[in-house]
């Protein structure tokens, strides 16, 4: 239980932790430091590097949160509501993620190459957005995963 408990919570902060960082630090001195073309390739790249641990967090969330409710609370029936609500925050972000993904961010790297940094803005503002929600959601869980401790 210890080990599964400690990937989890190293995964949800990677993820969440990241996606703060991005959007309160790194947004506002890109907006200010760089012109759009430097701005959107910078994006990219980031998101690229970015996106990869993401997809390592969602499996380890998913393997260890499923590991824990199955072995140690013996199913959904004997979670406490805490669980039942970082389980639904986290298949929601999960859901926000792919969509990103496998729409804005792709399109967002076709139209950087592609030098179309207007349409690549655009894609970014989606992004942006979606990031706002995600991470919302994500410290909102934290505060429910809070609530076990308490």
């Amino acid at each position: 239980m210890f080990l599964a408990k400690t990937l989890h919570i190293l995964a949800a902060v990677i993820w969440v932790g990241g996606m703060f960082f991005a959007y309160m630090a790194l947004r506002p001195a890109a907006a200010s430091l760089l012109e759009p073309p430097q701005r959107l390739s910078l994006w990219a790249d980031v998101f690229s590097r970015f996106f990869f641990w993401v997809w390592i967090s969602i499996l380890t969330l998913l393997v260890s949160g499923y590991y824990m409710i199955f072995s140690h609370f013996g199913g959904f029936a004997g979670s406490g509501m805490h669980i039942h609500l970082m389980h639904t925050m986290g298949l929601v972000m999960m859901m926000i993620f792919m969509h990103v993904y496998f729409a804005p961010y792709k399109h967002l790297k076709k139209l950087v190459a592609d030098n179309n940094f207007p349409e690549a803005a655009k894609n970014l503002n989606t992004i942006r957005k979606l990031v706002a929600i995600n991470m919302s959601i994500g410290l909102l869980t934290f505060v429910a995963a809070e609530a076990i401790l308490l």
